[in-house]
């Protein structure tokens, strides 16, 4: 039985993704050693890596699931109202269906909030 889908960021400096994950989405910090941060709020976890050279070839666009996508945008836009994508940064439903918002980093790792109730 599959449990969880963990998936591993790069950054050229950890901190920067720190500062989106933690300070910005409220996940609390599990690990750290070097250049690992393990961190997670709720169901959600995330392995934070320091590696340039890999950070390079991949900015990615992460997805978290949510049964209640009103507080925790209220939560996320008190905090950090400053890393919310300018391309979405509010609730929105999409055409698709679900309600979405999302977050944009400095390196433009982005995440999307989705609520498909």
């Amino acid at each position: 039985m599959l449990t969880a889908l963990i998936p591993t960021v790069f950054y050229a400096d950890v901190s920067v993704g720190v500062d989106l994950f933690v300070d910005g989405v409220g996940m609390t910090v599990l690990h750290r050693d070097g250049d690992l941060v393990v961190a997670a709020r709720d169901n959600a976890k995330l392995y934070l890596v320091e590696n340039a050279e890999a950070a390079d070839n991949d900015r990615p666009e992460l997805a978290i699931e949510t049964d209640d996508i009103n507080a925790v945008y209220a939560d996320i836009a008190r905090r950090r109202p400053d890393l919310l994508h300018p391309n979405l940064p509010q609730v929105k439903r999409q055409p698709w269906g679900p309600r979405e918002f999302a977050m944009l980093d400095a390196t433009t790792v982005c995440v999307v909030f989705r609520d498909w109730t």
